[in-house]
């Protein structure tokens, strides 16, 4: 059964699924004066107080709180005894993980024993997650019960308290970016809070901006005098004319920002929402730290691994890299390179020497502090990535490749499909208009579902249409019909598909080649294990070890979850079996029967 989720860090919410309607007002005044003393003993007394605020509670306050019980029994169901009756009144049973303020509360104070411990990255990752379960005003909408007021108001005080150790903690790690830009909006609607200003400005200057520290405290001087007739703290004092003077004292040196290394985002980009938001939980709400996006070449792994990037701008303030794995000829680069080209993007060149192995400890030990998104592009296989990923931190590292890198422990596997018809189509409408693929909406289905749905074939294709304005697409998709002839097609100015193909192709083993070009001479792409065990001449088992293997390289698919082995369906990517029968020429029984 679902888990219930009380929220009070917002609005008042109930989830079981979905939205648990609530009732009128007085029956949430009740539920939430429970709720702000979570599976403790409330008496009737506390519980008229808080729901009856214009006036004194009615005579009949004891049969109409029976009433708002009995109904939010029915509500919330989930368990037994979930809403208990004691002498004198009632008892809301509710575990750490079912209430937001509950998770708050566990959160800071396991923020607060790694600070202790003196590891400020998990410390600052407690923090973090603390801060993300806020969604607003505590019980908000529901300030007119005094109590419930009041209650808010203390909680208002722990999450100012908590944004001030997790602004602390960032800046011991470095990040003064995120905490500079996220303590703005609080500082100035609490300019009492000296430790919450004390952070704005050291993050200010760190991240160069003196002139923007020093206004703060002026702002903050100033408001405390017209409002409270006081001054500064002493310590807040010495922090300014450390600042005034650039003496860096307990400062930092001003930090560099956070490396920016990204292509622009795509603005026809189609699809994909469902890997964007299985990706987008597992970086917001996992441990893992690795996540591995596979599938064949021009399948659209960097659109997607962009596009997240963009997304995400927010969840990484220590930088976003995108590192390619390989040279333009497809080779893949060495390792000492890779890290050469992270050094000059981080300002670690000093600490490289060259050699590959104290190179990766300084890259793997800066990167293990900072909240990084790297994103390690079309990477050959796991020996390429290790010396990249740092064993801890707070850095996400998501790797595209044709590989399903099976070597990477507790790695996230993202596959990613061929477009569906529809997506494939939106994606050519966008670059040849719209107005063509509407007019002859079968003649555009034809053309993507003939280049297999892939991406980077459904983009040479529109480009080549794009530029050719006076070619019907009918005309097009006829062309395309002739397998023999669908390489050929996709050409617009110097992009081609058949090069990146081929760099997939010759990115085999010979015998993975071998095997490929076999199965592509099966008359349809998808394939069991019989079949392949038929046209490889081998048992079974052997089969199914090579197909195994074809998988992990990115040579063949496995789309569809199967019961056994043997009813597993695997599929040759489209344009990857067309390559493969152009490198194997036709046996001549096949050409007689294909003349026939």
């Amino acid at each position: 059964m679902t888990q219930l989720r009380f929220l009070v860090l917002g609005a008042l919410t109930v989830a079981h699924s979905a939205p648990v309607e609530l009732g009128p007002l007085k029956q949430r005044l009740t539920l939430a004066m429970l709720l702000a003393r979570p599976d403790t003993f409330v008496p009737v007394e506390t519980l008229c107080e808080g729901v009856w605020t214009e006036a004194a509670a009615p005579r009949t306050a004891r049969k109409n709180l029976q009433v708002y019980i009995s109904n939010l029994r029915r509500l919330l169901d989930d368990r037994a005894e979930r809403l208990v009756h004691e002498a004198g009144g009632y008892r809301l049973h509710v575990d750490a993980d079912e209430l937001d303020s509950l998770q708050f509360r566990a959160l800071a104070r396991a923020g607060r024993q790694a600070r202790q411990r003196g590891a400020a990255l998990p410390a600052a990752q407690h923090f973090r997650h603390a801060l993300r379960l806020w969604r607003g005003t505590p019980f908000a909408g529901l300030h007119r019960s005094h109590p419930l007021a009041a209650e808010a108001r203390r909680l208002e005080g722990q999450h100012l308290q908590v944004l001030e150790e997790w602004a602390e903690t960032e800046l011991e790690i470095g990040n003064c970016a995120a905490v500079a830009d996220a303590l703005t909006e609080h500082a100035e609607r609490h300019p009492q809070r000296e430790r919450l200003r004390a952070a704005q400005m050291t993050a200010l200057f760190r991240c160069g901006r003196q002139a923007e520290a020093l206004q703060v405290f002026e702002d903050v001087r100033r408001q405390l005098a017209e409002a409270y007739g006081l001054q500064p703290t002493p310590a807040l004092e010495k922090l300014y004319r450390s600042i005034l003077a650039e003496q860096r004292g307990h400062l930092r040196p001003a930090a560099a920002p956070p490396p920016q290394s990204l292509p622009n985002d795509l603005p026809d980009f189609v699809g994909r929402a469902e890997q964007l938001g299985e990706i987008t939980d597992v970086v917001r709400h996992s441990t893992r730290q690795v996540i591995v996006v596979t599938g064949p070449a021009g399948i659209g792994k960097t659109t997607l691994a962009v596009r997240l990037a963009h997304t995400l701008q927010h969840d990484f303030p220590g930088g976003r890299i995108l590192l390619r794995m390989r040279e333009p000829d497809g080779t893949p680069r060495a390792t000492v390179d890779l890290l050469a080209e992270l050094a000059a993007l981080t300002g670690l060149t000093d600490r490289m020497t060259g050699h590959p192995d104290q190179d990766s400890f300084h890259w793997r030990a800066w990167l293990g502090e900072r909240r990084v998104l790297l994103m390690l592009d079309d990477a050959p296989d796991e020996t390429a990535v290790r010396p990249l990923v740092p064993g801890a931190g707070p850095a996400t590292v998501v790797v595209t490749s044709r590989r399903r890198m099976a070597g990477l422990a507790d790695a996230h596997r993202i596959d990613v499909p061929s477009l569906t018809c529809a997506e494939a189509v939106d994606l050519l409408s966008q670059i040849i208009g719209r107005d063509r693929t509407t007019a002859d909406p079968s003649a555009a289905n034809a053309v993507v579902t003939a280049i297999g749905r892939l991406p980077l074939a459904v983009r040479i294709g529109g480009l080549k249409l794009a530029a050719m304005r006076l070619l019907p697409l009918r005309d097009f998709a006829e062309r395309l019909a002739s397998s023999r002839t669908v390489l050929d097609e996709l050409v617009a100015g110097d992009l081609a598909v058949r090069p990146r193909i081929a760099d997939s192709w010759y990115g085999m083993s010979r015998a993975h080649r071998t095997d490929v070009s076999q199965l592509a001479t099966l008359p349809a792409p998808s394939l069991t294990l019989q079949d392949a065990a038929t046209t490889l001449s081998c048992p079974p088992d052997e089969a199914r070890r090579r197909l195994e293997s074809l998988v992990d390289t990115g040579a063949l698919l496995s789309p569809e979850p199967a019961v056994t082995a043997r009813s597993i369906r695997y599929e040759l990517p489209a344009l990857v079996r067309l390559y493969a029968r152009e490198c194997v020429p036709t046996p001549p029984d096949r050409r007689a029967a294909a003349v026939g």
